[in-house]
């Protein structure tokens, strides 16, 4: 129960800073993704920091068997670049080039009741469905 917890409250801890650093605003992540026009470096500034504060984490991490709620870490050993790799990228990088939202900020901004967020979520949502049905292996 209680790693239910604090899994609620980081999830609620990185959705403040996604509000706070206006990541959920698609068009700040369309103006990064504009170099020849409009460019906007927030993104770009969100992710060093974002890497900063990952980074003694990650490193605290490497040094034990398990987290501090006692459950083994789930670390990819896979380090092959595969045809599914590929275009799961393609459509991922495609999706948030075309509409400025990726999973976690769109989840974030649910809360917002935009229609352009619940389409992008259920457009989602659906797509993962239709792998789970149809898995390309």
């Amino acid at each position: 129960m209680m790693s239910v917890a604090v899994s609620l409250i980081v999830g609620m801890l990185m959705g403040a800073g996604l509000a706070v650093s206006q990541m959920m605003d698609p068009s700040k992540v369309l103006d990064f993704l504009d170099f020849a026009g409009n460019w906007d470096p927030t993104l770009a500034t969100v992710m060093a920091g974002a890497i900063l504060a990952a980074f003694p984490g990650f490193a605290f991490a490497r040094k034990r068997q398990a987290s501090l709620f006692g459950n083994r870490f789930q670390i990819p050993s896979r380090r092959d670049i595969d045809r599914d790799l590929i275009a799961g990228a393609a459509m991922f990088g495609i999706g948030w080039g075309l509409v400025g939202f990726c999973p976690g900020p769109a989840l974030a901004a649910i809360g917002l009741g935009l229609w352009q967020v619940h389409a992008f979520v259920a457009a989602m949502m659906a797509g993962m469905l239709l792998y789970r049905l149809f898995p390309l292996k």
